[in-house]
């Protein structure tokens, strides 16, 4: 867990530096920490989709068990919420999309935040090693949070787009 923030923080800090060099993508702080988010989303996402005999990262099956109880149809729910994460990866480099899609991940982690206490206190091992204590999981989850709306507030415009407004057409009478 800690070499995601460790990639999240020195990507940002390399694609800012990029930024100071002359790429105009990356000429903000916030834009560029809403693409290593994006990054670190799409290798946390494959996590959602990995067989049981992967050993690189964590499985399916490791994500399953991180689910609480009272939560319905664990396997559903993991393959939905890393289809969200990637999803939300795509939006965060699209500058038209990139503040909704990171008031929606904000969002997404908050929801999340349930299955990593859950994993904690209960024990739940990881990736074959031992379970993530909580005082590591709600930093963490805190850090992606901050990130998601740091990103969503470099985006130019309001979050929905708003409705045009069509001018009533002047009628005569005859």
């Amino acid at each position: 867990m800690f070499g995601l923030v460790i990639l999240l923080l020195a990507t940002t800090a390399g694609l800012r530096g990029l930024g100071a060099l002359g790429v105009r993508r990356f000429a903000s702080w916030p834009v560029s920490g809403a693409h290593p988010l994006a990054l670190l989303l799409v290798v946390t996402a494959s996590a959602h989709f990995a067989p049981a005999g992967v050993t690189v990262m964590p499985t399916h099956a490791d994500l399953v068990a991180m689910v609480p109880p009272f939560v319905p149809f664990p396997s559903l729910m993991v393959y939905a919420t890393g289809v969200l994460e990637l999803l939300g990866a795509a939006g965060l480099v699209v500058a038209a999309t990139r503040r909704a899609a990171g008031v929606a991940l904000a969002l997404l982690f908050v929801l999340l935040l349930p299955a990593n206490v859950y994993a904690a206190l209960a024990g739940v091992p990881f990736q074959g090693g031992p379970a993530t204590p909580l005082w590591v999981r709600i930093p963490e989850q805190i850090l992606y949070i901050a990130v998601a709306l740091w990103a969503a507030r470099s985006a130019d415009g309001p979050l929905l787009p708003r409705r045009t407004r069509i001018a009533p057409v002047a009628t005569t009478r005859g």
